[in-house]
């Protein structure tokens, strides 16, 4: 079995052996009767159906389904822009203001139109749970306060933000919000 093996590769140590180094070694082993291999055609069995990409759509669908550019939360217009979801103690505004948190995940929405960003936003707030990301930071600029405005809006619809506050300059400052986020059981199959 070696031998059939060994000879029908064809590689650099087959050129190594000299032709009486060949003959030797057929006439050690002996006799040598190929194997025949019995080819067993298994019986196709129905897999569960492909929903994993159902189920990427769903996800994205489900995270973009908070999103609403029809809803106008009451957010206060003046000072910097802050958010304390009703359940909430209002101190992790001020420690969201503080630098308290550091940010675990950074979304820069720079150059991006409305829908992009909608998309982009979705997709970090799915990540936090998948990454355990209890801090973000979204980076929407000042332009012309499409996003700045924008953002802030969102992100009251969504069920895990917990609060936001405008970041501190070390994060973007005007331009930029912190958010934290309620992370959900770990065990959990969402």
């Amino acid at each position: 079995m070696f031998y059939t093996a060994a000879m029908k590769k064809k590689n650099t140590t087959n050129k190594l052996l000299s032709v009486d180094d060949k003959q030797l070694f057929k006439e050690t082993i002996g006799k040598v009767k190929p194997i025949m291999a019995d080819t067993i055609h298994f019986e196709k069995t129905t897999s569960k159906p492909k929903t994993h990409h159902s189920d990427k759509k769903s996800n994205r669908a489900l995270a973009q389904f908070h999103f609403s550019d029809e809803f106008e939360p009451d957010l206060s217009t003046s000072g910097p822009m802050k958010y304390v979801r009703a359940d909430v103690d209002s101190f992790e505004a001020k420690n969201l203001r503080r630098g308290f948190y550091q940010p675990d995940l950074i979304l820069d929405l720079h150059g991006l139109d409305q829908h992009q960003a909608k998309k982009e936003l979705a997709a970090l707030l799915h990540a936090c749970q998948k990454e355990h990301a209890q801090c973000i930071c979204i980076i929407h600029g000042i332009g012309s306060k499409i996003l700045k405005n924008k953002v802030p809006h969102w992100l009251v619809q969504h069920p895990d933000v917990m609060a936001f506050h405008q970041a501190p300059l070390k994060w973007g400052g005007n331009g930029a919000l912190l958010a934290l986020i309620e992370l959900k059981n770990k065990f959990d199959k969402s």
